[in-house]
């Protein structure tokens, strides 16, 4: 498979990354007890990756003209090609695979959560190396408030860990 990719593919990647989180928190959110706070927290970050996959094809929708996909390429991406094996690695299904199955119903709380930052982390990676793909500026933002709200995911999910170990 090749490791380089259009805008318009690594915006696709980013709308499944999103759409599998929703899914993965959605699944998450039956296991845990209906109650709790892991409970609300889970639905909570399943709307919001819904959100995100919005934003992410609104953006692609934007820039799919390939003028336009030509003219925000960053051409200094990724000169040591890390970012490119990175992205290869998602296409292959080795970071998010979609295929095999993150959770079953006998999943303890605490290892939902470790899972969910997980995936938080690597949506954070993905995300920054989008924003480095990409020289327009409004795009780069809107990317920069996902992240940030990647980060306050994990915040959350950190502070709901910690109160449920603590018990």
């Amino acid at each position: 498979m090749r490791s380089k990719f259009n805008i318009d593919e690594i915006f696709e990647i980013a709308e499944q990354i999103e759409r599998n989180g929703a899914k993965f928190y959605s699944d998450s959110a039956d296991i845990v007890p209906a109650n709790s706070p892991s409970h609300k927290l889970l639905i909570t970050l399943a709307e919001m990756e819904i959100k995100h996959e919005a934003i992410f094809a609104s953006m692609r929708k934007d820039i799919i003209s390939q003028e336009k996909m030509d003219s925000i390429m960053n051409p200094y991406f990724d000169p040591d090609g890390i970012a490119g094996m990175y992205l290869k690695s998602i296409a292959d299904g080795q970071v998010f695979d979609i295929n095999q199955p993150l959770l079953n119903r006998n999943e303890s709380t605490e290892t939902i959560l470790k899972l969910a930052l997980d995936r938080e982390k690597d949506s954070i990676i993905f995300y920054l190396s989008i924003k480095e793909a990409i020289s327009e500026n409004l795009i780069q933002k809107n990317i920069d408030i996902i992240i940030k709200e990647e980060m306050s995911h994990i915040a959350y999910i950190t502070s709901v860990l910690y109160n449920n170990t603590k018990r």
